[in-house]
């Protein structure tokens, strides 16, 4: 049997040696975060702070640390997710493994929630404010405390209760800004989430938007609150799914309800059109977000049980651990893929390059099968649904290549697939652009807020080029460029000055270099060609080069070519693509540690310090 709440999972990782009581003074203030950071890096245990400098409440980190750990938490219940997920794409395994499918059946009980009384839900034993509960600063730009591992709570006006409702990890600031201590939080939620649903309703009739923000209680909850479920499955019932039992909730008169055995709970409401600054915050493209204007909760009460954790994370630059999440929502969900969009065998959100900007695909050729494959055809089709499908929607790059060319290819394997594609796609014909749409709100490299562009990269048919697998002793560099490295075969990694041009704007001097490279070409085995502001930085890992290239670019605008045409308005080009991805004037800071800090962290590390061993 799964856990109930959050108490009984921190005793089961401490029997089993998966868990750290810390006992010195840690402060919420950067260094709970940079010690947790540390200890996902080395993949550590989980850590209990239990002297929390300016809080009563014990802080609880590096939970879902390692996907060892989080596959340890819900071992009771994977069996029969998994069995469900068999049945959902294909019933007759329920022929095959009857009794495995008649146990999965009968633990689907579990999707319903069960009422309890309010007088028997720990959470609402104890009151306390805003203020009160630990300020958790990850980074030094952040605007404030966050809340990092928030459930935020909400139901259909329309059709109130469990069955249209949203458990949503949207950030929660407690303090900072121009908030009224202690009685408003910020919410900011982004672009494609179920909350927004119920915020318009509520603000079609006038009416302010009641939310409960849940924080601790069972593990279950926190990964339910970031599951891409399908629409119609409530959270809650995933939820008790994944838990291996019913979620108890209580329901506070004129309130939503509340999960009896979470740790916390604020009470409040939204403003139907009302928002104030937000952030900045340290995000997990490796930048901070900015402060811009969202939603914010007029809090009417804090409640949490008497023995209440404070369970946290930090983000970051890939890999966080957000990065156990995704991996494990792989793990759950990655089966469903072609039930959901046919045709496709596989979708890689690439978390070193912050998830969102890029997305890797393998689809099939089936349109012509009589005629041989020679160019994308059904994967455009694909592509098309893949952008129309929930958070997918918003890939920045969306690469996409055929099965059958290599049905060995492992889509995981980002090298070996980026390699597969530079080898097989024709610049002029393969790519097709979406100027101007929305993308991710922490992304920066757009237009402005929530707005930017897409490409699709398709590539089918047999192989077009040798990939180079090291720099000629001659290669053509134009004025201004140096310093080249070969990152991956076939793409060169080029260092240029600093960038000057304003949003939206292109950046004469490529032009000229593209002119250049058409006047002395490139060798054909170096298809790429990706402008940064230090290429020894990014050609050093794979994951330096994922991040700079598809974290600092706009396809639309800082998409450049050797060769290039517009062909009835499609846009491509003969030689080498080039891709500017140097930071620009108008793109958010990335995220630095304050150096004494880290060192003085560092040191309690050391051989005799009171946190040797955990990196």
């Amino acid at each position: 049997m799964g856990y109930a709440d959050l108490q009984s999972c921190i005793a089961d990782l401490e029997r089993h040696g998966r868990l750290r009581r810390i006992g010195i003074p840690v402060d919420p203030y950067l260094e709970a975060g940079m010690i947790q950071r540390r200890v996902y890096r080395a993949g550590g245990p989980a850590l209990l702070f239990t002297n929390v400098t300016g809080s009563s409440f014990p802080l609880l980190g590096n939970l879902f640390g390692t996907l060892e750990r989080t596959r340890f938490l819900f071992r009771d219940s994977l069996k029969t997710i998994e069995t469900l997920v068999r049945l959902k794409i294909n019933p007759f395994t329920a022929l095959r493994d009857p009794l495995d499918s008649l146990g999965a059946g009968l633990k689907a009980r579990h999707l319903l929630p069960k009422t309890v009384a309010p007088s028997s839900a720990p959470v609402l034993r104890c009151r306390t404010t805003l203020a009160q509960l630990p300020r958790l600063v990850s980074w030094p730009l952040d605007g404030g405390p966050f809340i990092t591992l928030p459930q935020v709570y909400s139901e259909s006006p329309l059709k109130p209760g469990v069955g249209k409702s949203n458990l949503g990890m949207y950030r929660v600031q407690l303090a900072g800004n121009r908030y009224e201590p202690d009685r408003q939080a910020g919410l900011h939620y982004q672009i494609h989430r179920g909350i927004g649903v119920h915020h318009a309703e509520a603000k079609a009739r006038g009416e302010r938007l009641k939310v409960n923000i849940f924080v601790g209680g069972a593990p279950a909850m926190t990964v339910a609150a970031v599951m891409p479920l399908p629409e119609g499955m409530p959270e809650l019932s995933f939820a008790g799914l994944l838990a291996g039992q019913r979620i108890a909730m209580a329901t506070l008169p004129g309130h939503l309800p509340v999960p009896a055995e979470a740790d916390f709970c604020i009470v409040g409401s939204i403003e139907p059109t009302a928002t104030l600054p937000e952030g900045p915050f340290g995000d997990h493209l490796g930048y901070y977000s900015l402060e811009h204007p969202f939603p914010f909760v007029e809090v009417e009460a804090v409640y949490h049980r008497p023995d209440a954790v404070w369970p946290f994370t930090t983000v970051g630059r890939p890999p966080q651990e957000d990065t156990s999440f995704g991996a494990f929502i792989h793990e759950l969900t990655g089966d469903l893929i072609p039930t959901v969009l046919p045709g496709v065998k596989a979708v890689h959100a690439v978390d070193a390059a912050g998830v969102h900007p890029l997305l890797l695909a393998i689809g099939s050729e089936r349109y012509t099968p009589y005629d041989g494959v020679t160019r994308p055809m059904e994967l455009l089709t694909q592509a098309n649904a893949i952008l129309g499908q929930g958070q997918l929607s918003l890939a920045k790059y969306l690469l996409i290549v055929a099965e059958d060319d290599n049905p060995a290819l492992d889509i995981h394997q980002v090298d070996e697939f980026l390699q597969h594609l530079l080898a097989r796609v024709d610049w002029r014909r393969d790519l097709h652009f979406q100027t101007a749409t929305t993308i991710d709100t922490l992304d920066y490299s757009g237009q402005g807020l929530n707005s930017g562009s897409k490409v699709v990269m398709a590539a089918a048919g047999p192989v077009r080029r040798s990939l180079a697998t090291a720099l000629p002793a001659h290669l053509p560099l134009p004025e201004g460029c140096g310093a080249p490295r070969l990152a991956l075969p076939g793409v060169l990694v080029v260092q240029t000055g600093a960038a000057q041009q304003g949003r939206g704007e292109q950046d004469p001097h490529i032009e000229r270099f593209c002119a250049f490279w058409q006047e002395c070409p490139l060798p054909e085995g170096l298809p790429l060609v990706v402008l940064v502001d230090d290429s020894e930085f990014t050609a050093r890992t794979l994951d330096n080069l994922l991040w700079v290239t598809f974290t600092r670019s706009n396809p639309a605008v800082d998409i450049y070519g050797v060769g290039a045409a517009t062909t009835g308005r499609h846009w491509g080009c003969s030689g080498a693509l080039v891709i500017d991805a140097r930071r620009k004037p108008f793109h958010a800071p990335p995220l630095e540690e304050e150096a004494q800090l880290a060192r003085r962290i560092d040191d309690l590390a050391a051989a005799s310090g009171p946190l040797a061993g955990l990196w």
